[in-house]
């Protein structure tokens, strides 16, 4: 028969399992709520004041800080027994070296030093989160403690992620659907079709490096016979440039149809574009005026890839003009080129997104190697001449990608 001894240590026995059965009831109770929790989409903020409250109330841990990983840089969203100034204090420098739980017992940092343990949060190979966990009890169980909060802070912590990520992704998307929309938007700041008349034919190649770029091109008809058209590159990529293009458009129109000398026009355009970029961007800008009466071409190159020409079988290099528009608030100087159309001729006018293609040898599509490309196909019309333009970029080009924006407007010009 079992001595009274005995029996008071079976029942100890039985109190202690009892209360143990209990903690994971609790434990067990609270990892399903901040499961339905997550289910019901919370925010992360009601989910880390969950993780707190549990750990502080229900597990009796008086020093934790959760760091995650935000912009690139740890921050603390969490902490039990921190004082702000001890919270403000970095820690990127210790973060990394944590791949697994680890004891901090030798660690020698004023925030950290107070911590029993790390657990760190992997998700896909890469940190997401740290916790730093202290001020256990001599009674704690702290094997059994450790264990459910790092089942509970992946729990969390992955949880967070994939809202970071759900977000991400939903930004992501709409950034594309708004970089489609510029992108309509912006094909329509262009000439939708180019016209092929008894004097002239004119045919364009446009293709921006992103949705949206900063090349360029226009053509406008007037009642007297002369015909003006243009070539622009726009410093920059993306937005940025897409913007400043549709403000320079804008100008085009407005001061073309001011009918002013063609040196007069391009120093009204340099003037309006200064006092919008203040000097910050620029443009490179071609423009020609071609009379159909007298068969004069007139032109100004500010600061543009040089046109190639091929007039009555003769190459020519269509040079002279001014410097790149934009950056100064007054041209240093102002040339205007001109020459006598005889019988046809047709003239390449391109951004530097074609003689910036490369190879895969890395060889570049050079001015030499496009003026041996103009010399053969001159006879062609604009539009057959730019569809063997396209077939030899892409042949040249191989299994590369076009590095830049890349924009030609091709002019077939007759008497």
């Amino acid at each position: 028969m079992p001595n009274f001894s005995d029996l008071k240590q079976a029942f100890q026995r039985i109190d202690e399992l009892n209360k143990e059965l209990d903690l994971k009831q609790v434990q067990i109770n609270h990892l399903l709520s901040i499961t339905q929790a997550i289910n019901n989409n919370a925010s992360a903020k009601e989910l880390f004041e969950m993780y707190k409250s549990f750990l502080s109330i229900e597990m009796g841990i008086s020093k934790m800080a959760m760091y995650i990983l935000e912009s690139n840089h740890w921050i603390c969203a969490s902490a039990i027994g921190l004082s702000e100034k001890e919270l403000l204090i970095d820690v990127e420098a210790l973060v990394g070296a944590y791949k697994s739980l680890s004891n901090l017992s030798e660690i020698d940092h004023p925030t950290i030093s107070q911590f029993d343990v790390v657990i760190p949060v992997l998700h896909k190979e890469s940190s997401i989160a740290y916790v730093f966990v202290g001020g256990f009890a001599e009674e704690d169980d702290m094997f059994n403690k450790v264990q459910f909060i790092t089942a509970l802070t992946n729990v969390i912590a992955v949880a967070i992620e994939n809202k970071r990520l759900f977000k991400q992704q939903m930004q992501q998307e709409r950034l594309e659907r708004e970089m489609e929309l510029a992108r309509r938007m912006q094909l329509t700041l262009v000439p939708e079709s180019l016209p092929t008349k008894k004097f002239y034919e004119l045919a364009s190649i446009y293709k921006p490096h992103l949705s949206v770029g900063g090349d360029y091109f226009d053509f406008m008809e007037f009642k007297d016979g002369k015909i003006v058209f243009c070539v622009g590159d726009i410093s920059g990529k993306g937005l940025a440039a897409a913007l400043l293009m549709a403000n320079f458009q804008a100008i085009f129109h407005t001061l073309v149809n001011k009918r002013s000398s063609l040196a007069d026009f391009v120093t009204n355009v340099n003037q309006a574009l200064h006092r919008i970029t203040k000097g910050d961007r620029f443009i490179t800008f071609f423009v020609a005026e071609y009379d159909t009466n007298t068969h004069q071409l007139t032109y100004v190159n500010a600061g543009h890839n040089p046109p190639l020409i091929v007039n009555a079988g003769k190459l020519e290099l269509l040079k002279e003009g001014t410097t790149l528009l934009g950056a100064f608030e007054e041209l240093p100087f102002m040339d205007v080129g001109q020459l006598t159309i005889e019988k046809e001729a047709l003239a390449l006018i391109h951004t530097d997104g074609l003689t910036d293609i490369r190879d895969h040898s890395g060889e570049f599509l050079d001015h030499e190697f496009l003026q041996s490309f103009v010399e053969k196909h001159h006879h062609l019309s604009a539009t057959a001449f730019n569809d063997s333009l396209i077939a030899m970029t892409e042949q040249f080009l191989g299994d590369e990608i076009y590095p830049d924006d890349f924009t030609v407007l091709t002019c077939k010009l007759f008497t």
